[in-house]
């Protein structure tokens, strides 16, 4: 499929009257998604996002909640989120479907990018960044009230995975390996009663905060964020496993793996001591971060990996899931070493 015809037909829905000259893919080639640079015979350039990577419905309610935060975080966060382009006051999204073709476009206006973080961070790097994203959650929650409702909860997802598991076996692997899913998805469900869930707040998560989705300023500040990929209003430790990643000994890496190592390290509980004094965390959230794991591993690496990432990393993250995530998430997460080091009663 060419997908330049349907960013053209996605354009003319949206202003025909300004002419494209030149359209380049450049997409990181990671997810089944493609993201485009677009001219205009002025010289005028807008990125476009094509997908067809979830539901529709889900990529147009994300889009909304997304809009109406950017629009309402203050100072110092105003301007950190990239804007989607506007048509009639709503977000415009291009639904394109025929045959067998079920894709989105939207359109953003292109992010001014600062500093991108080095690979491997200093410990500098690491309390700046806990600082930081502790402000950010915290600018997110004052908000969270006045954001549209979002329908997509963590319940409902596992449920969907369930549903899939018990219709669709085959694609999951063997009966053995479609038992251990359900084991882990059944594990999940009965955990969540442990926690004192209803004090968890549902806020704004991106949950992929690799360094290639944000920039920051001089002082290490969040100066801009893109890719919305995973986006979904959760509760905040959805963000953490990212961030771990973010701030691990091993660095950003080109060949990727999701071990749950990163959540352990030393270099995480630095980050998290810096976020605790910002927005201070409670026993339970830290407890509850490998179910928030588990659900990363279930959720997007097992139920969504085949339709998001490339054929070759969705083969090797999912037999890295049955051999290696799923079975460290019990045996490897220590949440007393986290409280113990955070001082929380």
């Amino acid at each position: 499929m060419d997908y330049s015809i349907i960013i053209k037909k996605a354009w003319e829905g949206y202003d025909a009257s300004k002419t494209i000259a030149l359209i380049e893919d450049i997409s990181a080639m990671v997810s089944t998604n493609h993201v485009y640079r677009i001219t205009f015979d002025d010289d005028d350039i807008i990125i476009a996002k094509l997908s067809n990577f979830g539901k529709y419905e889900h990529f147009k309610e994300d889009h909304r909640i997304i809009h109406s935060l950017s629009n309402n975080l203050l100072y110092p966060f105003e301007n950190f989120l990239a804007k989607s382009l506007l048509k009639n006051n709503r977000v415009y999204i291009y639904h394109y479907k025929h045959g067998k073709e079920d894709v989105w476009v939207v359109f953003y206006n292109p992010t001014r990018i600062m500093d991108r973080l080095p690979r491997r961070l200093d410990e500098n790097h690491i309390q700046k960044l806990g600082q930081q994203i502790g402000k950010f959650h915290k600018a997110c929650s004052r908000i969270r009230n006045i954001l549209p409702k979002s329908s997509k909860t963590l319940r409902t997802d596992i449920y969907a995975l369930q549903q899939q598991l018990e219709h669709n076996e085959r694609q999951f692997g063997t009966p053995m390996q479609v038992d251990f899913l359900k084991y882990h998805c059944d594990l999940f469900l009965k955990n969540r009663s442990n926690y004192n869930m209803k004090s968890f707040e549902s806020i704004p998560v991106f949950i992929d905060w690799n360094i290639g989705n944000f920039s920051v300023g001089p002082n290490l500040e969040l100066y801009s964020r893109w890719d919305y990929d995973w986006f979904r209003m959760s509760y905040r430790m959805l963000d953490f496993y990212f961030l771990s990643r973010v701030v691990s000994d091993i660095g950003d890496r080109t060949v990727f793996s999701y071990v749950i190592g990163p959540l352990m390290e030393d270099r995480f509980i630095i980050f998290l001591k810096e976020y605790h004094k910002v927005y201070p965390l409670t026993a339970d959230e830290i407890r509850f971060l490998k179910e928030s794991y588990r659900f990363f591993i279930l959720n997007y690496v097992i139920k969504d990996g085949k339709y998001f990432f490339n054929e070759q990393y969705a083969q090797k993250l999912q037999a890295e899931a049955f051999d290696i995530y799923l079975p460290s998430v019990d045996r490897d997460f220590d949440a007393d070493k986290i409280i113990d080091a955070l001082k929380i009663k």
